[in-house]
C-alpha cells in the first residue's frame, strides 16, 4: 500500500497508506502504544463519502493481500461512482456541429447526410466507448453502400472519436477506428467513361450559350463545376492570360474551392480567352464583381445553378 504511517485510533494506532485521506484503504492491523502490532478481530474496508469516513466489515483474513482482494467489489463500486458514464453520441454530435463541424458548405452537407442517415438512427443513444472496432466493422458491412460511402462513415466516427478525447470525455488513447478494415475501400462500383474529343465536339455542337462556353472552359482547364459558375470577371487577367481560381459555388452558396490550388494561376491558351470574350461581349453583366456565368432570372445577384 505504499510508505505507512501511524495514526491514533482509540488505544492504539492504525496502519495505513498516506494518502489515506483522500483513497479508501484497508484497516488489517492496531499498532499498540507499546509498539508491538496485534491483528484486529475483523478487517475493514475504509472510504469517505461527503467528507465523512465510512466502513464496512470485511471478515477476517490470513494476510493483507486476501483483505484487499475481498475489498475489491467495494472499491470497484465506488470507481463507478466516482468516475462519470461516457457522453452518448447523439449529444457528443450535438456539440461537434457547434465546435467543430466543418464550415465548407458542401463538406458540412456531406457530413450531415451521413450523421443523420447513418450514424445517428443506428448510435445517437449508444455511448461513444460502444464504438468499437468489431461493432463498427461489422454494421458498416452491412451497409448497401459504396466501398467510398463506408471509408467516409468510418472516418467520421474516428472524428468523433478524436473529438470526444479533445473534450476530455474519454482519456487519450489510440482511436479504435484506426482497426476498422473497410473492403475493397479504393475500389470503384462503375469504371468511369471517359468522353473522347470527337464526343466533346458532338456535345457542344448541340448545347446552347452560355452552356457552350461552360462546357468548353470546364474541360480545357480541368474545372468543377462549382469553380465554373464560381467565376467572376475580376478572376480574368485579360493582359497575361491568366486565371485565378477564388471561389467556388455550390447551391448558390459561395464558398471556398475544394483543392487548395497554388498560387501560381492558370494559363489560359488565347483561343479560350476568345471564347470568354466573346461570351463577355454578349453578357449584360460585364463589371468586375459580376458572374461570368450570371443568371438572368436572379438579375445577375447569383450565377447559374
Amino acid at each position: 500500500m505504499g510508505q505507512c504511517e501511524r495514526s491514533a485510533n482509540g488505544t492504539g494506532y492504525v496502519l495505513s497508506d498516506r494518502q489515506s485521506a483522500n483513497h479508501p484503504f484497508v484497516l488489517t492491523r492496531f499498532l499498540s502504544p507499546f509498539n508491538s502490532i496485534k491483528p484486529i478481530d475483523s478487517q475493514r474496508f475504509f472510504w469517505w463519502e461527503n467528507g465523512k469516513r465510512r466502513s464496512k466489515a470485511l471478515g477476517r483474513f490470513p494476510s493483507e493481500i486476501k483483505a484487499w482482494a475481498a475489498a475489491k467489489p467495494y472499491r470497484d463500486a465506488l470507481d463507478a461512482i466516482s468516475k462519470p458514464s461516457a457522453v452518448k453520441v447523439g449529444e457528443l454530435v450535438a456539440q461537434y456541429r457547434v465546435e467543430k463541424m466543418p464550415q465548407r458548405a458542401s463538406t458540412r452537407r456531406g457530413y450531415e447526410t451521413f450523421l443523420r442517415n447513418y450514424i445517428l438512427p443506428k448510435w445517437q443513444d449508444s455511448q461513444i466507448t460502444d464504438l468499437q472496432a468489431r461493432p463498427v466493422e461489422l454494421w458498416i458491412k452491412s451497409l448497401t453502400l459504396a466501398p467510398k460511402s463506408k471509408v467516409h462513415i468510418r472516418g467520421l466516427i474516428q472524428t468523433l472519436w478524436d473529438y470526444a478525447m479533445w473534450r476530455g470525455d474519454v482519456p487519450t488513447q489510440r482511436n479504435p477506428m484506426e482497426l476498422v478494415h473497410v473492403r475493397n475501400a479504393s475500389k470503384r462500383l462503375q469504371k468511369p467513361r471517359t468522353m473522347t474529343i470527337e464526343e466533346f465536339h458532338r456535345l457542344s455542337a448541340v448545347l446552347t450559350e452560355p452552356y457552350r462556353t461552360m462546357a468548353t472552359a470546364g474541360v480545357c482547364l480541368g474545372l468543377r463545376w462549382s469553380e465554373i459558375v464560381g467565376l467572376q470577371w475580376r478572376d480574368i487577367d485579360w493582359l497575361n492570360g491568366e486565371l485565378r481560381l477564388q471561389r467556388a459555388v455550390v447551391k448558390q452558396i459561395e464558398d471556398e474551392v475544394k483543392t487548395v490550388h497554388p498560387s501560381k494561376p492558370l494559363a489560359l491558351d488565347p483561343r479560350i480567352l476568345d471564347v470568354l470574350k466573346l461570351h463577355k461581349q454578349n453578357s449584360i453583366f460585364t463589371e468586375s464583381h459580376d458572374w461570368v456565368f450570371a443568371s438572368p432570372e436572379k438579375h445577375g445577384k447569383l450565377p447559374r445553378s
